[in-house]
Order: structure tokens, then sequence, then C-alpha cells
């Protein structure tokens, strides 16, 4: 058991940086956004590291993440138009593929990506955490507050929602 806050931080935050950005940039649908609230969410975390009473460090700081965002949500507007300045395709072309299939997997990432980003939240936010973030039904359903029954019909309704989706992407496109 760790000795102090700092320690018991370390072990409990800091390994579930990347799932909870993950999340975050899921649910705001902006990477900036996305770093803010995670800060925001730490912060919280070595706030009231004293409230955490055992269990799972990871579904712990990513309830305080979820939570971050809504209250996000609720607290700015969508004024301004989002741009990404990352330059992900530029690294792709380093890679040691051709171009063009770099250029084709960047183009079904982003297909994916849009298709997520248009499911309603509470869809979204159990998606994310069952398939990027692979937490179990169990822990989706602490970290989002729902019955495990509705954390698995919401990521069913998700599933087949993206489905539908991509299978109609695809279809326009070929």
């Amino acid at each position: 058991m760790p000795n102090t806050q700092a320690e018991q931080f370390e072990q409990l935050v800091m390994p579930h940086l990347n799932d909870a950005y993950t999340l975050a940039r899921y649910l705001l649908h902006d990477e900036h956004d996305a770093q803010d609230v995670v800060q925001d969410a730490v912060l919280r975390a070595i706030r009231h590291i004293d409230g955490f009473r055992g269990g799972d460090g990871r579904a712990w700081l990513l309830t305080i993440v979820r939570n971050c965002c809504y209250t996000w949500h609720k607290s700015h507007k969508r004024d301004r138009s989002n741009v990404s300045l990352s330059d992900d395709s530029a690294l792709m072309v380093a890679d040691s593929s051709s171009a063009d299939d770099a250029t084709i997997r960047a183009s079904d990432s982003e297909l994916i990506r849009a298709a997520v980003d248009k499911l309603p939240p509470e869809l979204r936010e159990v998606l994310v955490l069952r398939e990027l973030n692979e937490l179990s039904y169990r822990e989706i359903s602490d970290v989002v507050g729902v019955p495990m029954g509705t954390v698995m019909s919401r990521l069913s309704r998700a599933r087949e929602k993206l489905a539908a989706v991509l299978g109609e992407g695809t279809r326009k496109a070929g």
C-alpha cells in the first residue's frame, strides 16, 4: 500500500492518463479541450485522493474525466469551429509502407472517428470505454453510473449505429 498521497496518486492515476485522454477526446471532439479537461480531472483527483475508497483506479479516474467533460460542455459554448492542427498524416507517410497504404489507413481511421463522433454522447462514451479503453461492463457501469444491463444495451445500440454509418460510407465510396 502506498505510504504517501504522491505515491498513491502515482499508482492510481498516472498509468491511466492515455485512457483518460482517449475518453475526453471522444466526448469533446477536440484534442486541445480534451487535454485541458484531463488536466482539470487530474487536479481534481489530486485534491480528492483521500476520497478514493479502493477498487479500480482507472474507473475512478475515468469517472472524474467523464464528469469534467460534461461540466465543460455546460460551461463552454461551441461558437468556434474546430480545426485539428495535428499532422498525423505526415507521420504516417514516414512509415516504411507506401504512401498509398498510409493514405488508405488514414482515410479509414478518419471514417471511423467521424462515425463514432456522430453517435449520441451516451452511446459514444460506452463504445470508447469498451473498445478503446477495454473496460469491462462492470467498470463501465461504475464510470457511467448506470446498471450493467443499460451499459450492454447502449453498447449494442452504439455498435449497430456505427455499423450502419460505416456501411453507408463504404457503399457511397465504392
